[in-house]
């Protein structure tokens, strides 16, 4: 089968160098590398990507950066654990590993039966092609492994210090039965090309909070994935936040894989200037008893434009599901635009599932009652648009 085209104007050899590592490594990075070439990249003509065009990614240079410079961090949280990756490699100098039982953070080591057994088994390169693209690039990444129940906050700050290149930062989340845990997974830097796959099991009974922040420069190009498996009785609550990136894509996706599952999604994403940020979602109720809740929220302003794609299957098996989802859009200019596509697909018949989604632009009546108060312009707005929000 010949390889599709894609719009890149330059080779993509450099970014297959001579996979190193065992066996397994090395395969699912050469299955990676075929299914990118196979692939291409997405043009307007592809459903999912008709709302965010890629061609100024012919025009990126996206030699692999080698992630040994000096780095600036920002403040970490009191009392955290930090792994910190640069350019795609681990930091031991820059981060702050736990010494607490239950809770293992580390880089990837592609020798662990563990990491074996769980590296790639969510992220679907097959349908993914920037994934596949991560993935064959791999080289580098954090483990973050939770056996007990664990209060300290476990930090990844991924960094990227160059204007140009590419990196794949990887991030393996595993709550085992019963575990308790909260991680925060942190995006910064000054350019280029991220390219992110994030893999999160949560365990039975397992409880874990996931937030996500993206807040790399107007430079940077981010395309995502962070794909979620829950088994029965677990809960997973996830939180979205989007501010940076000139053009920005995170595809995020549960399988609620057991009976009495809880999963919610909240998402806040702000864009301004010429920024396009993508977010699209996927919750799939595979078995009965299973309860989501996914509130998305999108502040446009100037120029931007922000696309949400809330997908949620109900699987024949699903009975008893409660699935909520609601995706409300506020638009600071006349030039802003937000594109929303709420989904529902329902094979069970015994289910409360809802959806809906409003744009608008602040309230006049409000911002008055604000200004006859005494409250400046500028103040009055910026509080209705936390009141959004928040």
């Amino acid at each position: 089968m010949s390889a599709r085209p894609t719009v890149y104007d330059f080779e993509l050899a450099h970014l297959f160098p001579p996979a190193q590592g065992p066996d397994w490594l090395v395969s699912l990075k050469h299955r990676a590398a075929a299914v990118h070439r196979q692939l291409g990249i997405p043009t307007p003509s592809v459903e999912a990507w008709k709302y965010t065009p890629l061609r100024e990614l012919g025009k990126r240079d996206l030699s692999i950066v080698d992630g040994s410079g000096p780095v600036e961090l920002p403040p970490s949280y009191e009392g955290s654990a930090r792994a910190v990756v640069v350019d795609g490699k681990f930091r031991a100098d820059l981060s702050t590993l736990p010494a607490t039982a239950g809770l293992t953070v580390g880089p990837l080591n592609f020798e662990s039966e563990l990491v074996e057994k769980h590296l790639g088994a969510l992220a679907q390169t097959d349908e993914h092609t920037f994934a596949a693209l991560a993935t064959a690039m791999l080289d580098d990444g954090v483990l973050v492994h939770v056996t007990g129940m664990s209060s300290t906050v476990v930090e990844v700050l991924f960094v990227s210090t160059r204007t140009g290149g590419a990196t794949a930062p990887r991030l393996l989340v595993i709550a085992e039965t019963g575990s308790v845990a909260k991680v925060v997974e942190t995006y910064v830097g000054t350019g280029g090309l991220t390219l992110p796959i994030t893999e999160v099991f949560v365990a039975t009974d397992a409880n874990l909070e996931h937030v996500r922040v993206q807040d790399e420069s107007l430079t940077t190009d981010h395309i995502g994935l962070w794909q979620v498996r829950q088994e029965g009785g677990s809960e997973y609550r996830s939180y979205n936040i989007c501010f940076g990136s000139k053009l920005g894509r995170v595809d995020q996706s549960i399988w609620l894989g057991g009976q009495h599952v809880t999963s919610r999604l909240d998402g806040v994403v702000v864009a301004r200037g010429d920024q396009l940020l993508d977010n699209h979602t996927r919750l799939d109720h595979a078995l009965p008893n299973g309860n989501s809740f996914e509130i998305y929220k999108q502040i446009v302003d100037d120029r931007a434009s922000v696309v949400f794609n809330g997908q949620i299957y109900v699987h024949q098996d699903a009975q008893k599901t409660d699935a909520k989802q609601t995706n409300q859009a506020l638009l600071l200019s006349p030039e802003a635009t937000i594109n929303s596509k709420p989904q529902l697909e329902i094979f069970a018949d015994d289910v409360k599932c809802t959806h809906g989604a409003t744009v608008g632009a602040p309230e006049t009546e409000s911002l008055f009652y604000l200004r006859s108060r005494g409250v400046p312009v500028a103040e009055a707005q910026a509080l209705l648009v936390y009141a959004f929000a928040a």
